[in-house]
């Protein structure tokens, strides 16, 4: 199955433990999105980020939960990121954590791209989901 549309998201800068050293900035941040479309949901969660004296390279990973209806179906689940910016080429792995779902979304699985176009933010969610019991 597919859910498809859009986010908003706001990045909010925490205090970290370890600020970096030799070039790098280490950073943390709160995460809270508000998703539109398929998936009619609310986030928090918290990123970990590392930027590099390269320009275009870094580092991050984060864990979100979500909390909404995907598809009419209503609950919560988390999602893992990983993502690299190497010389600016990104890769990017979103996926849902095994057994964080619940409500009627228990068994979700499945990953998520996000694309970027003139500032707004998209994502496409290839999912599995047991039949509703």
């Amino acid at each position: 199955m597919q859910a498809i549309g859009e986010f908003d998201v706001k990045l909010q800068p925490q205090t970290t433990h370890a600020s970096g050293s030799d070039g790098i900035a280490l950073a943390r941040m709160s995460i809270d999105k508000t998703f539109r479309g398929d998936l009619d949901a609310q986030s928090q969660g918290e990123m970990l980020s590392a930027v590099t004296t390269v320009p275009g390279s870094a580092g991050y990973v984060a864990i979100e939960q979500v909390h909404g209806r995907l598809n009419g179906r209503s609950g919560s689940f988390v999602l893992q990121h990983f993502g690299t910016m190497d010389h600016g080429a990104p890769r990017l792995v979103l996926e849902v954590v095994p057994d964080s779902a619940s409500g009627e979304l228990a068994g979700l699985a499945g990953a998520m791209t996000i694309r970027i176009e003139a500032g707004k933010h998209y994502y496409t969610f290839d999912y599995t989901l047991p039949a509703p019991s």
